[in-house]
């Protein structure tokens, strides 16, 4: 089916939910970006990754993704996460539409404190808790992905591959940033038990200096409504 069949479909699609809604807003795409505030990670690494997510949202070519549509705009949400128990929504659910919502967006995560205790990696529970997020019936979505950014394997309750699972079978898209400084196979690691989903996919980035890059990348991917590989391509580095 032709670009342009698509997105009539989706537009139908969307509007029909629109109309059950009430007073729910349609989006293009749900975003939770689930940030790891483990103990692995240091304050200034900490940092480097809130830096690297505020810079990608002041982006243009973030910025025009985010409009590429049917509805011509999306939500996005952010969480840190460490322990099973310990994961905190440091920002609500925010509808980006243009430039401005977006650097709003992008100030927010730039003062949003560390909301977690330091301790144990638990994957699996950044990924049911995010899954939660995502059943918010104040957002109809096209689309429902779950962003998770990490540095090493799950340590703490049920095996990451069980609650991507669930994800799935609900019809949510879990994608994943491996931070290959602990771990070097992570990103192996997060294509076997992490990911999941139609056109899931993993990124593997190995400093933390080279986030921004990776995470522009990533939410280049996420976010265009019909991505290609030269628009991933031509992402050029913040």
């Amino acid at each position: 089916m032709k670009l342009h069949a698509l997105i009539a479909v989706a537009m139908t699609m969307l509007a029909s939910g629109a109309g059950a809604a009430g007073a729910q807003t349609v989006v293009d795409l749900a975003l939770v970006l689930a940030v790891d505030g483990s103990s692995s990670i240091d304050e200034r690494e900490f940092r480097l990754q809130m830096q690297g997510y505020a810079r990608a949202f002041r982006h243009p070519h973030v910025v025009d993704a985010m409009t590429t549509g049917p509805a011509r705009r999306v939500a996005v949400t952010m969480v840190q996460w460490s322990n099973l128990h310990d994961q905190s929504q440091v920002i609500d659910w925010t509808i980006l539409d243009g430039p401005d919502a977006a650097a709003r967006f992008a100030d927010a995560i730039e003062r949003a404190p560390r909301a977690v205790p330091p301790g144990s990696t638990s994957i699996s529970g950044a990924i049911e808790y995010a899954a939660r997020l995502l059943g918010d019936r104040r957002i109809v979505a096209a689309r429902r992905v779950i962003d998770v950014s990490g540095d090493g394997l799950n340590n703490m309750g049920r095996q990451p591959s069980y609650a991507r699972d669930r994800a799935v079978e609900a019809g949510v898209i879990v994608n994943g940033l491996a931070i290959t400084t602990e771990v070097p196979a992570l990103d192996i690691y997060f294509e076997d038990n992490v990911i999941g989903g139609t056109g899931s996919f993993a990124l593997a980035v190995d400093s933390f200096e080279a986030f921004p890059e990776a995470i522009l990348k990533k939410l280049m991917r996420e976010i265009v409504w019909a991505p290609t590989a030269d628009v991933i391509a031509a992402a050029p580095a913040p």
